[in-house]
């Protein structure tokens, strides 16, 4: 058992010793960096972004209730008793 786990890691080693880091491997892992970092930018832009639109909307909303409670409010309280309209002679 234990030979045959040698020879498998000793296949393993001299495989990737074979393809090793070429150019090709390289240039993969350069992609994969370039990508990684995009992505890593978009986040760090995005999520200040979002987290001030949610902020500033959930203002605005809490806003626009609050004036629409004191509309409701005036509307609600009765007319003052000499101010009928205008005067007709």
């Amino acid at each position: 058992m234990d030979d045959l786990l040698q020879s498998a890691i000793e296949g393993a080693v001299a495989g990737a010793a074979d393809s090793g880091l070429g150019p090709a491997t390289s240039a993969n892992g350069m992609v994969f960096v370039a990508i990684t970092v995009l992505g890593l930018v978009m986040a760090l832009v995005y999520v200040p972004v979002r987290l001030f639109l949610t902020i500033t909307a959930r203002s605005r909303r809490l806003r626009l209730l609050q004036r629409i409670r004191r509309m409701r409010e005036d509307l609600a309280q009765p007319l003052p008793v000499g101010d009928e309209g205008p005067a007709s002679d």
